[in-house]
C-alpha cells in the first residue's frame, strides 16, 4: 500500500474513533429514565388496632396514582415516622402494593423496682409513658432522662435507670424501670471569691442552697440543683444592690466534683464594686398638664441615703398613685440616674412621662385546683379595664407568692385582642395548707396534757385562716377557736373572730377559775405603714373554790361570776412593711380597751421596739419598751383582770413568778398587778458554726416591774409598789423544720426572796 493510501486510512480510522467516543460521551450525558409505579390496588396487612384507612392516610397514596421509586420510599417512611409501628415494609406484586406493618405493643402496666428514696407516685408524675397507651421506645428514652434528672435534683447523680419490657399476650407489654439509686452527692463547701464587705458566713445565709452538715437529713437544700443556683445568683445580686453596690456582678459560679465524686464544691466569683449613696433627688416633667407642685413631698428618698432599688420602686409607686389621684392617666415615673463616681453619689431624677395606652383586657388564672380565683385576684391592685402598670404586676406577683398557698406562682402578660390590650396570665401550683395534730405535752407548770389541734391557712380555698385547739391536763382545760378573713368584701379589711374557754383546777392554788370570751375585730390600713384594728369583746369569768386563808382574793371574788363587755382599738405603725431599710426597723403599737357592764375600766398597752444590724449585718441589736396600765373607773380589779408577767414579756421568772404577792396565813400566791413596764435589750450574733446548722447565739438583759393590785387592804401583800427586777441571759437560736427554736439560759440580777426565778426555758423564737 502506498504511503498516500496508508495516510488516508490512518486519518479515516482516527475520525471514526473520535466519532464513536463523542457518541458515547453524548449518550452518557442523557438523563436516565426513572422507574415509576402505578398500582391498581393497595393492601395493608398486619394491623390490629389501627384502622386500615388511617394507615392509608399516613401513606398518602391512592389506587391508579403514578409514583416514583423515591416517592414510594417517602410514603413508607411517613408511616414509620408516626411512631405507631415497630416495622413497616412495602413490596410491589404485579400491579398491587402490599404494605406490611407490625404494630407497637400497648403498655399494660408501668412499675418501678429498686426505688426507696423517691415514691412511685412521684416517679409516675415525672414520666410521659402511660398504661393503655402505645409503647414508644423514644418516649421511654426521654422518661429515663426525666427520672435521672429527678434523682440528680436530690443529689443522687450516680443513679442509673434501666427500662425493661415483659411481653404479654394480645400485643401488650409491662414496662419496668429498674432503678439503682446510688448515694447522695452533697454540697461539701460553698465559698466566695472577691467579697470584701461581707463575710462568707453572711453571704451563705442569703443563699437558698446550703452546705451539707450535721443536719443533712432535715435541711433538704444541700444537694446541687442548677435552677436553685440560678435563684441564688438572683438573690445574691439583690442583696448587694439593695445595700448600695450598684456595680455588683457575679462573674461566674464554679461547680466542681471532688475526685471521689461524692461531694460538690461551689464557688461564687463576685465583683462587689463601690458602695453608692443617693445624691440630688428631684421630680421633673415636660407634660403641660402636670403641675409639679402637686408632687411636692411625695418622694421619700433623700440625699445621703444608701442606694437601694427598693427605695426607687416605692417612690415610683407613690408618684404614680398621686398622678391617678389627680386624674392623670398613663403617667409613668421614669427614674433617670446620673453617676458621680468621684463622690460615689447617684443623682436621681424622676421624669413624669406619658406611657403607652395599654389596658388590661382580662386576668387569667390557672393551676388553682382548690384556691378560688378571687383569692388570687385580691392580690392585684388593678382590674380588667385598668391601664397596665408593669410595676403593679410585679408587686402583685410578690403578694401572690407571699400567701404561702402555692409552691410556684408565675405572673406574665401577653398580647390581647387588640394592640391596646394585654392579658395577664397567672399560673400557680397548689401546696397543702392544713394540718391535723394529736400529741402530748409536759411542763412543770401544768403537768402532763393531751393536745389536739386543727389548722388551715386556706380554708375551703377562700384564703381564710382557721385554727382550733383542745388541750386537757390535770390542772386545766383549754379550748380555743380563731378565724380570719383577710379580704372582707374584697377589700384590704381583715375580719377576725376569736373565742376561748378555759378552766383551772390546781390544788396548789388559792382559787379555781372558769372563763369564756368571744371577740370579733376589724383591721384596715390607715397609711402606708400603719394599720388600725377595732374590736369588741364579751367575757365571762368565775372564781370558785377560793381558799378561806386568802382574804384579799375573797374580796375580789365576792361577786363570784362576772360578765364584761368592752370595745377597743389598736394602732400599729411598722416601717418593716415597706422594707426601705433592710438593716433596721421600728415598731410602734398602742391600744386601749374600754370595758363596761358589771365592771368599768380602761386598759392601756403600748410597745415601742427598734432593731438594727451592725458589723456587716452579722450582729443584730434589738431594744423593746413595753408597758400596760389598768385603770378602774368603778370598783376594784379582780385577779383575773390584772396583768401577769409571762416569759414573753419578761424572762427569767415562772408565770406569776414576781410582782405583788399575798403572804398571809403562810401563803405565797401571785396577785398580779394593774401596771407593768419592761425594757428588753438583746443581741444576736454568729457563734462560728456552719450556716447549714441553722444555729446562732444571743444575749439579753430584761429590766422591769409589775405593781399595784388596787386593793384597799395591802397589809399582807408584798411588792405592791414599784419593785424592779433584772435578768441577764444567753440564748441559742436554732432554725428547725418545726420552726425557729430559742433556748434561754438565765440568771436574775435583781430579785426578791419570794420571787420564783427560772434558769432555763425553750420557746418558739419570735421577732418584735
Amino acid at each position: 500500500m502506498s504511503d498516500l493510501a496508508t495516510s488516508a486510512a490512518a486519518r479515516l480510522f482516527t475520525f471514526f474513533k473520535g466519532f464513536v467516543v463523542a457518541a458515547l460521551l453524548g449518550l452518557s450525558a442523557l438523563p436516565a429514565v426513572a422507574q415509576s409505579y402505578s398500582f391498581s390496588g393497595i393492601s395493608i396487612q398486619g394491623n390490629q388496632r389501627i384502622e386500615t384507612q388511617t394507615i392509608l392516610t399516613y401513606l398518602g397514596l391512592s389506587s391508579g396514582q403514578t409514583v416514583s421509586a423515591a416517592g414510594l420510599n417517602d410514603a413508607v417512611q411517613a408511616v414509620r415516622e408516626t411512631g405507631l409501628f415497630e416495622s413497616v415494609d412495602a413490596r410491589v406484586t404485579g400491579s398491587a402494593l402490599i404494605v406490611t406493618v407490625v404494630e407497637l405493643p400497648t403498655i399494660s402496666v408501668i412499675s418501678f423496682e429498686g426505688n426507696s428514696k423517691i415514691k412511685d407516685d412521684d416517679l409516675r408524675s415525672a414520666i410521659q409513658s402511660m398504661p393503655r397507651h402505645v409503647f414508644s421506645p423514644s418516649q421511654v428514652e426521654r422518661d429515663v432522662g426525666a427520672i435521672v434528672q429527678l434523682y440528680a435534683d436530690k443529689g443522687r447523680i450516680s443513679a442509673t435507670i434501666t427500662p425493661r419490657i415483659i411481653r404479654r399476650s394480645d400485643n401488650r407489654v409491662d414496662l419496668v424501670f429498674e432503678i439503682f439509686e446510688g448515694g447522695v452527692t452533697e454540697i461539701s463547701r460553698i465559698g466566695f471569691v472577691g467579697n470584701r464587705s461581707f463575710s462568707d458566713y453572711r453571704l451563705r445565709g442569703v443563699l437558698e442552697t446550703k452546705q451539707a452538715g450535721l443536719l443533712r437529713a432535715i435541711i433538704g437544700r444541700d444537694t446541687f440543683v442548677a435552677d436553685r443556683i440560678d435563684f441564688d445568683k438572683q438573690v445574691l445580686t439583690e442583696f448587694y444592690r439593695s445595700r448600695g453596690y450598684v456595680d455588683f456582678e457575679i462573674q461566674s459560679v464554679d461547680v466542681e466534683l471532688t475526685r471521689e465524686r461524692d461531694a460538690y464544691l461551689i464557688t461564687f466569683n463576685v465583683q462587689e464594686g463601690q458602695k453608692y449613696e443617693f445624691g440630688e433627688v428631684k421630680v421633673t416633667s415636660d407634660l403641660p398638664d402636670v403641675d409639679l407642685a402637686e408632687f411636692d413631698g411625695i418622694i421619700r428618698t433623700k440625699d445621703g441615703q444608701t442606694y437601694s432599688p427598693l427605695r426607687i420602686e416605692n417612690d415610683i409607686a407613690r408618684l404614680e398613685f398621686r398622678a391617678n389621684q389627680l386624674g392623670l392617666q398613663f403617667i409613668q415615673a421614669d427614674p433617670q440616674i446620673t453617676r458621680r463616681d468621684r463622690d460615689l453619689k447617684l443623682d436621681l431624677n424622676y421624669a413624669l412621662v406619658r406611657g403607652p395606652r395599654v389596658f388590661v383586657e382580662r386576668i387569667d388564672i390557672t393551676g388553682n385546683t382548690t384556691t378560688l380565683d378571687r383569692v388570687v385576684r385580691n392580690q392585684f391592685t388593678l382590674v380588667e379595664g385598668d391601664p397596665l402598670n408593669p410595676r403593679s404586676i410585679r408587686e402583685s406577683a410578690s403578694r401572690i407568692r407571699a400567701l404561702g398557698f402555692f409552691s410556684n406562682a408565675e405572673v406574665g402578660t401577653r398580647a390581647g385582642s387588640s394592640s391596646e390590650q394585654v392579658i395577664v396570665d397567672v399560673a400557680v401550683t397548689e401546696v397543702p395548707t392544713g394540718s391535723l395534730t394529736f400529741g402530748a405535752n409536759y411542763n412543770t407548770d401544768t403537768g402532763f396534757s393531751l393536745i389536739a389541734s386543727y389548722s388551715e391557712r386556706n380554708f375551703l380555698g377562700r384564703g381564710q385562716a382557721l385554727d382550733f385547739q383542745v388541750s386537757t391536763a390535770a390542772t386545766n382545760r383549754i379550748l380555743t377557736f380563731n378565724f380570719t378573713e383577710p379580704y372582707l368584701l374584697g377589700r384590704d379589711l381583715r375580719l377576725g373572730l376569736r373565742s376561748g374557754y378555759k378552766t383551772t383546777d390546781n390544788e396548789a392554788a388559792l382559787y379555781d377559775t372558769t372563763s369564756f370570751g368571744f371577740s370579733p375585730s376589724l383591721s384596715f390600713p390607715v397609711s402606708e405603714n400603719a394599720r388600725l384594728a377595732l374590736s369588741y369583746s364579751i367575757d365571762y369569768s368565775l372564781l370558785s373554790n377560793v381558799s378561806t386563808n386568802s382574804q384579799p382574793i375573797l374580796d375580789d371574788a365576792a361577786a363570784g361570776r362576772r360578765w364584761t363587755n368592752s370595745v377597743g382599738y389598736t394602732y400599729t405603725w411598722d416601717n418593716r412593711r415597706t422594707g426601705l431599710n433592710p438593716n433596721a426597723g421600728v415598731l410602734l403599737r398602742f391600744g386601749q380597751e374600754y370595758a363596761f357592764g358589771e365592771a368599768t375600766f380602761l386598759k392601756n398597752t403600748a410597745t415601742l421596739a427598734a432593731e438594727t444590724k451592725i458589723m456587716n449585718e452579722e450582729v443584730t441589736l434589738r431594744a423593746t419598751l413595753e408597758g400596760g396600765y389598768l385603770y378602774f373607773l368603778e370598783g376594784a380589779s379582780r385577779i383575773t383582770d390584772r396583768y401577769f408577767m409571762n416569759s414573753g414579756i419578761m424572762r427569767g421568772f415562772e408565770p406569776g413568778g414576781f410582782g405583788p404577792r399575798y403572804t398571809g396565813d403562810g401563803e405565797n400566791d401571785a396577785l398580779g398587778g394593774n401596771t407593768y413596764a419592761v425594757v428588753r435589750l438583746e443581741t444576736e450574733f454568729p457563734i462560728g458554726l456552719p450556716t447549714e446548722f441553722g444555729m446562732h447565739g444571743g444575749a439579753f438583759i430584761d429590766y422591769g416591774s409589775l405593781w399595784d393590785t388596787g386593793l384597799s387592804d395591802v397589809s399582807d401583800v408584798l411588792y405592791n409598789d414599784f419593785t424592779p427586777r433584772a435578768v441577764a441571759g444567753l440564748s441559742l437560736f436554732w432554725k428547725t423544720p418545726i420552726g425557729p427554736l430559742r433556748f434561754n439560759f438565765m440568771q436574775p440580777l435583781m430579785s426578791e426572796s419570794n420571787d420564783r426565778p427560772k434558769s432555763f426555758d425553750l420557746t418558739i423564737a419570735t421577732s418584735f
